[in-house]
């Protein structure tokens, strides 16, 4: 006989992305379809084909971290650190009083510190090993954003990292409602966070031409499901969530955002940066994670896509949807967010899953901006252009990364 599994909650968020650093203008830009995608200021692009990111704009880390922690700390990190904090404080969480030994961290990362690795090869090569940082490998390494999170809040539970390039957070959030769920945790703070804008990661993704393209409109530059579409836009940020069990949230009434229902996680075992035929291997995460909210496709009310605006991944993903929604699929609103945010890769499926959450709070979907020229591959309702009001009940969001890895987690209105 099966185990009653616990229901895990989410209490708390914060976020640090291109289209905000408050879950109020997160949610503002997100519901106006506004763009936080602009000309890279970070470094130099003009040799290179791609001009545009979602930067983060005024994120100064000694706002939330001490000025000699904070250098001691990729860019990644700090992000995390900043958008923990915040989730922390929205949760209401006292940490004196938690115990402590149940209380978890599950970050998903899918790079790490690259910024610290280019910056201390420079100096290396201008100035010799001898002169390359003590803190070179803490700040490079991706497990540090959950270690660090463990170290200032005290969690002594499960602390891990996920690394599944861009489906790295959504497979972290999965993995921590198994936490809740199999009772090993009573809370964790998970999520997602990324600092992937520099000039040698933009120039790495260049040569494989898969970023947009655009040179004079960045705040069109991501079209995900248009048939102008020419990339993905990179873009940087963290998104992280506190999520618990519900008798630990009720004992002391918390505030509830939503449910997290169900997740599904599967390998396309395809190829290391396309995706399998017709979505074969996200329709089954699709599937699996359904199964594990116990819920049928028409439960479903709206699709938060991976939509990155590349050719493969969004026709395969349209496919996918097809695949496992049948006749259902046209009636879903399905949009990416990624159109305003950018790609943020390993915090992608982390502020999208805080997307969802304000989605079913709002009653309000979120739209596919840059839309204008249909794709016959791509048929579903993407939202286009326009937010749209709907009670909202339950969502799925999708992430997709290189090396085939897909992730899907359901999230639903909370009711007792």
């Amino acid at each position: 006989m099966n185990k009653l599994k616990n229901r895990a909650v989410i209490t708390g968020m914060g976020v640090f992305s291109p289209v905000g650093n408050t879950l109020e203008d997160f949610w503002t830009s997100l519901s106006e379809g506004k763009s936080g995608i602009d000309f890279v200021t970070r470094f130099d692009v003009s040799n290179m084909p791609t001009k545009v990111a979602g930067e983060i704009k005024n994120f100064e880390p000694t706002d939330w971290l001490e000025k000699k922690e904070s250098r001691r700390m990729d860019r990644f990190v700090q992000l995390a650190m900043a958008a923990a904090k915040k989730a922390i404080v929205d949760s209401g969480l006292d940490l004196e009083t938690i115990e402590k030994e149940r209380a978890s961290a599950v970050i998903g990362c899918g790079i790490g510190g690259v910024t610290t690795f280019e910056e201390q090869k420079e100096v290396m090569m201008a100035k010799g090993p001898g002169r390359v940082s003590p803190f070179f490998v803490p700040m490079l390494i991706g497990n540090m954003a959950a270690g660090h999170i463990s170290i200032a809040f005290g969690l002594q539970g499960a602390s891990s990292t996920v690394v599944t390039a861009c489906a790295s957070a959504t497979n972290a959030i999965g993995e921590a409602l198994r936490l809740i769920q199999d009772g090993d945790a009573d809370i964790v703070v998970c999520g997602g966070t990324e600092a992937p804008l520099t000039a040698l990661a933009f120039a790495g993704f260049c040569s494989m031409k898969a970023m947009s393209t655009e040179q004079e409109n960045p705040k069109e530059a991501c079209r995900p499901f248009d048939a102008r579409r020419s990339g993905f836009v990179m873009g940087e940020g963290s998104g992280i969530i506190v999520l618990e069990s519900l008798e630990h949230a009720k004992a002391r009434k918390a505030k509830i955002y939503a449910e997290l229902i169900g997740y599904g996680s599967t390998s396309d075992a395809h190829h290391i940066t396309a995706p399998a035929p017709g979505g074969a291997g996200a329709a089954r995460a699709m599937r699996k994670a359904l199964a594990s909210a116990n819920i049928s496709p028409e439960d479903v009310d709206y699709i938060n896509a991976h939509g990155t605006g590349t050719g493969a991944n969004d026709a395969a993903e349209t496919a996918a949807i097809k695949d496992v929604f049948g006749s259902y699929a046209s009636k879903v609103p399905v949009s990416p967010t990624k159109s305003m945010t950018g790609h943020l890769m390993g915090a992608a499926g982390a502020i999208e899953a805080i997307a969802c959450a304000l989605t079913i709070q709002n009653g309000l979907i979120p739209p596919t901006i840059n839309y204008g020229e249909p794709d016959p591959d791509c048929d579903l309702d993407y939202v286009p252009n326009k937010a749209r009001e709907k009670e909202v009940k339950v969502t799925i969001s999708n992430t997709f990364g290189f090396g085939g890895h897909n992730a899907t987690i359901v999230i639903r209105k909370f009711e007792e």
